[in-house]
């Protein structure tokens, strides 16, 4: 079997996705590039608590697949990879919190930053991307505008996607946004949100800025 140690990696990153509570049942897909022109992503249909590394599909830069069938929202791997040539990994998972903020406020463009120093300083900003249908091509399409600037994006009433240079940088991509959707949520069932003064939200976005675009 090709590509063991990124299967494994597949594997493992849907179970911890599972029990944080941020995937139910056949809920979301996991991918990695192992070459230029091939990636490998989870199952269509499969329970990602349950899955193997036999399962994962192999699949070309076309969406055309070597061995089983892909996600069926293999779409927004291929839009992420064909225009970063840097992404080695993309997470689409559904994290409660995160997608609640779109349901409840379906006009917000983004999560609201501006009152938690430690979100400014790890993902900059967090659009929310327009909804789409899920398993349709306007999903990817819709994400192409936030690319390549932002790693960590919230799918309108429906989930999140993140991308990164490994595995592991597309995951906690995922574990931050959840966190920081949750902290936001708690602040604002207890008061409004109070946003830090302009100078410091300032100060904040250029330390973000010379950190560059990494996910922390």
């Amino acid at each position: 079997m090709k590509y063991t140690h990124e299967r494994k990696q597949i594997v493992e990153i849907s179970r911890r996705l599972h029990k944080a509570g941020c995937l139910a049942a056949c809920d979301g897909n996991i991918s990695i590039r192992v070459d230029e022109d091939k990636i490998l992503i989870t199952p269509s249909a499969r329970p990602k608590a349950f899955i193997t590394e036999k399962e994962i599909v192999e699949m070309d830069l076309k969406g055309q697949s070597q061995t089983g069938t892909p996600s069926s929202e293999k779409q927004m791997h291929l839009s992420v990879y064909h225009k970063i040539s840097e992404a080695k990994a993309v997470i689409h998972a559904h994290p409660p919190a995160a997608i609640a903020w779109s349901i409840a406020h379906p006009d917000l463009k983004e999560l609201p930053c501006d009152s938690c120093s430690e979100l400014i300083l790890a993902l900059g900003k967090v659009p929310i991307v327009p909804y789409a249908r899920p398993g349709t091509k306007e999903m990817g399409i819709h994400l192409e505008k936030y690319l390549p600037e932002r790693k960590v994006m919230i799918l309108s009433r429906h989930g999140s996607l993140t991308w990164g240079e490994n595995i592991e940088e597309a995951y906690f991509g995922q574990e931050r946004l959840e966190h920081s959707a949750k902290l936001l949520m708690y602040a604002s069932s207890i008061n409004k949100l109070n946003p830090l003064p302009q100078e410091e939200i300032e100060a904040l976005q250029q330390m973000r800025e010379n950190i560059g675009n990494k996910i922390l």
